[in-house]
């Protein structure tokens, strides 16, 4: 008699990348100079959104939008874009390093700035409790930045890019 094992790696791919996400986004809060406490009080119902949305392959991007408290316009973004593709060698990693470069490039925001994250989605997608429709702030004076791939997760990978301000 024979005894098989199947491991589910798409779900394994959905854990891992909605961890490395939120890891990833927590990272960017405190070495841009901001608190993580509103992101950290949010975080389930943020994983909640990733995963789902990830497992049903609706997740376009994952967005972390820095704004002005006093004037409500952009300081600064971060957008995750996220690629579905076949499954590869089973390897999945994380490129912190590059992230912390670029951050360190960029400067670190004002202590008094405040943030939200948006997760954008295709038409027709599950509803996830918690989350809710909005727009944009106006990228305009503002060039992007691309990084490459800082998050794969064996059929799951983000293209990772930032916001700045044109000098």
């Amino acid at each position: 008699m024979s005894t098989f094992v199947v491991v589910n790696t798409y779900t394994h791919s959905v854990t891992y990348v909605t961890d490395k996400m939120l890891m990833s986004l927590k990272e960017i809060i405190r070495c841009s100079g901001l608190s993580p406490e509103n992101f950290v009080a949010d975080w389930k119902v943020l994983q909640d959104g990733i995963s789902t949305w990830l497992n049903s392959r609706d997740l376009e991007a994952v967005h972390l939008e820095v704004f002005s408290s006093k004037t409500d316009t952009l300081i600064g973004r971060w957008d995750f874009d996220i690629y579905f593709g076949s499954s590869g060698d089973g390897g999945m990693w994380v490129d912190t390093d590059d992230i912390k470069y670029h951050i360190r490039k960029s400067g670190q925001w004002p202590s008094t700035c405040d943030y939200r994250v948006i997760l954008t989605t295709k038409p027709g997608r599950p509803d996830v409790k918690g989350m809710s429709a909005t727009s944009f702030r106006s990228t305009d004076g503002f060039v992007r930045q691309s990084l490459g791939t800082t998050i794969d997760g064996n059929g799951i990978s983000t293209g990772t890019a930032y916001w700045r301000k044109v000098k």
